[in-house]
């Protein structure tokens, strides 16, 4: 599955907003999405850190965790993704900023876990969701 957004703000922005507790607590998460309470954000941003993105949805808390396998500034991120409670089964996302114009294009790559084939198309609207979110907030329109 891939999703391409293009964006009116440079790369360093965009990958910056990537690594950012506050900011992904605002356009991967939360009020502007969804129905949900962002209880906690952890990020280990280097090659073999992790991250925990906790919220509750519903009643119900979910922790989205993972792995940093690359992290080139401004251009690359590539990490696994998983909910905690459904270890070891693990997707990888890949997100590429590319220089455009004056802004950047952001190209996001997500192979899930072989479980979670029969969500693919959820998953493409909410990576599509999330990421105009970002667009909005980083255009200053969010």
């Amino acid at each position: 599955m891939v999703v391409r957004i293009p964006f009116h703000a440079s790369p360093k922005a965009v990958y910056q907003a990537w690594l950012n507790p506050e900011l992904i607590g605002r356009w991967m998460f939360g009020r502007l999405l969804r129905e949900e309470e962002v209880l906690g954000i952890v990020i280990d941003a280097r090659v073999g850190g992790n991250f925990s993105f906790l919220v509750r949805r519903d009643g119900h808390e979910i922790d989205h965790v993972g792995e940093y396998l690359e992290l080139l500034p401004f251009e690359k991120l590539l990490f696994t993704w998983a909910i905690r409670e459904n270890l070891p089964d693990t997707s990888r996302v890949m997100v590429k900023i590319e220089p455009a114009g004056e802004g950047c294009e952001v190209e996001l790559q997500h192979e899930p876990a072989p479980a979670w084939a029969d969500f693919v198309g959820r998953t493409e609207e909410a990576w599509k969701k999330m990421l105009t979110v970002l667009k909005h907030i980083l255009e200053g329109n969010g």
